[in-house]
């Protein structure tokens, strides 16, 4: 009987270690999806690319933020479309006006499964908090609460 367990829990250890590489595959490529997804959300309103914002976020999307105009104010609210974004995304692009190569422009992945993620990116405007969900195969972003940096946040 010991020796039958054993010989079963090998079974389960082999079996686990022959399918390992592929999860491995398909869970880098999920990551790598999560994170174009981010990038383009970003790169979209840094480049002011209506393609990237298209590309990146789902029509669908609920957008949700808190900034400040300075310091010392009380945050404001502030909702977005998914065509307020690509409005907002034109005339970054008309208007020439590029935030700096030093801006920040970093993604973290919070979680990412086979179906949903979460990102947090850390911008020029404050951070954003992603969710996303699969379809068709490409990673969209479907919600996104943001706000603008503390007054003693350096970002």
């Amino acid at each position: 009987m010991r020796r039958t367990s054993t010989l079963l829990c090998l079974l389960v250890v082999t079996s686990f270690a022959a399918f390992a590489p592929l999860a491995a595959q398909h869970g880098d490529a999920d990551r790598a999806g999560v994170e174009r997804a981010a990038l383009d959300y970003l790169e979209g309103f840094y480049e002011g690319s209506t393609e990237k914002i298209e590309r990146g976020v789902h029509p669908d999307v609920q957008k949700f933020g808190f900034y400040r105009e300075s310091a010392d104010a009380e945050y404001e609210r502030d909702p977005m479309s998914f065509q307020e974004m690509l409005d907002f995304a034109t005339s970054v692009k008309e208007s020439g006006r590029h935030p700096g190569p030093d801006a920040p422009k970093r993604v973290e992945l919070l979680d990412v499964l086979d179906q949903t993620a979460v990102a947090k990116i850390y911008a020029w405007w404050g951070s954003d908090y992603l969710t996303m969900a699969k379809y068709d195969g490409q990673w969209k972003i479907v919600q996104v609460l943001w706000q603008s940096p503390p007054p003693t946040d350096s970002h």
